[in-house]
């Protein structure tokens, strides 16, 4: 995984993070969801990334 790909990654998850925390101060559960599926999105691109360097 490139040094550019985890920096993007760990920000889109941190992005996702403070929404849901936004979501959560205002009682806003689609911006809660919205964050959590943030969050998701980006540990599933942190992922592919480890699988495509166990297989260089």
């Amino acid at each position: 995984m490139s040094r550019e790909d985890k920096i993007n990654n760990k920000i889109d998850e941190l992005a996702g993070k403070s929404k849901e925390a936004v979501g959560r101060a205002t009682d806003d559960p689609d911006l809660v969801a919205e964050g959590r599926a943030d969050q998701a999105k980006s540990n599933l691109k942190q992922a592919g990334e480890k699988v495509k360097d166990a297989f260089k």
